[in-house]
């Protein structure tokens, strides 16, 4: 399973922008995803994480109220939708999944990153 990300971008501070994940490859099921960032000169952290159901979300404190994680179960797609954003969400943002293979084995792939800069 590989990760593909898209919507990354130049935004000035206040706009809104929006990620996507779509995986490919075949997995028996698709497990918990989630979006993390990583800034330069820090550690990566979680932005925002969504079940399998997509019924339960969880969100890093400095995004709560103005980031909204999403799933599509059909597409087993996810989306990020960013809204008023701050210079300091500037950072390479990382799609995470959880899966279980076609040989029923629980594992964790990465996206490449797409990068988010957000302008003051």
């Amino acid at each position: 399973v590989q990760l593909v990300e898209s919507g990354g971008g130049l935004v000035q501070t206040g706009g809104s922008l929006r990620l996507s994940c779509a995986p490919s490859g075949i997995a028996f099921a698709l497990n918990a995803m989630g979006w993390y960032r990583q800034a330069p000169g820090k550690q990566r952290e979680v932005v925002a994480t969504i079940t399998n159901s997509g019924g339960s979300t969880n969100y890093g404190d400095s995004v709560k109220g103005r980031f909204t994680i999403s799933r599509d179960k059909v597409k087993n797609t996810i989306s990020l939708e960013m809204n008023s954003l701050k210079p300091e969400d500037t950072a390479m943002y990382y799609c995470n999944a959880h899966y279980t293979d076609v040989r029923r084995r629980d594992l964790e792939v990465w996206g490449q990153g797409t990068l988010v800069t957000v302008s003051s």
